[in-house]
């Protein structure tokens, strides 16, 4: 079986990825070489930043095979903020950056407060690189809502008016980004 190593210690994404790409072995970069590797995202898409990952994490492992994702949402009002920041744009926690996502989003009506999450994987074997993107739409609820979940799960609300962190870990899989961006890259390995 061959292997792939996921740019993640993530153990959710590995255990999402090995259910996706189940002819493959997922092997987290921890485990395949005893730590991480940080490779800066400084890229203007979520694509181009998994690239980037999966790229320099390759050519270190001497061409293995490696998956590296980026993901992040972005607010139509604000004009597709934070983006590619939405990890880095606010210091402080998860719940620090919601909060003064909703400051920002104060007093905008429902059906302007359009949010998309996006996530982007790219493979890459040497200079062999495969991408798949894929997102999910919603609305920046109002206010913080939900246990379940983490990033900003408890801001993103889908069209029934839950938002991510209101739903069942099983509910939230079905429609996750991430499993839609695997499963597009699982048939373009086919």
């Amino acid at each position: 079986m061959k292997e792939i190593i996921i740019a993640s210690g993530n153990k959710g994404k590995i255990e999402e990825a090995q259910a996706i790409l189940s002819n493959f072995k997922i092997i987290s970069i921890k485990e395949a070489i005893g730590q991480n590797i940080d490779v800066e995202e400084d890229q203007d898409t979520f694509e181009l930043n998994a690239i980037k990952k999966a790229s320099e994490i390759s050519k270190k492992l001497n061409g293995k095979t490696c998956i590296a994702d980026d993901s992040g949402i972005e607010i139509e009002y604000l004009k597709g903020f934070p983006g590619v920041y939405t990890k880095r744009w606010h210091v402080g926690s998860d719940r620090d950056r919601n909060i003064e996502i909703i400051k920002k989003m104060h007093g905008v009506p429902r059906e302007n407060r359009k949010i998309k999450f996006t996530t982007a994987i790219a493979m890459a074997e040497n200079d062999k690189i495969i991408t798949a993107v894929a997102s999910i739409n919603g609305y920046v609820s109002e206010n913080i809502r939900g246990e379940n979940g983490f990033g900003f799960d408890e801001i993103f609300e889908l069209e029934d008016g839950r938002t991510l962190a209101e739903l069942s870990k099983d509910e939230k899989n079905e429609i996750s980004a991430r499993k839609k961006a695997l499963e597009i890259l699982k048939s373009k390995l086919k």
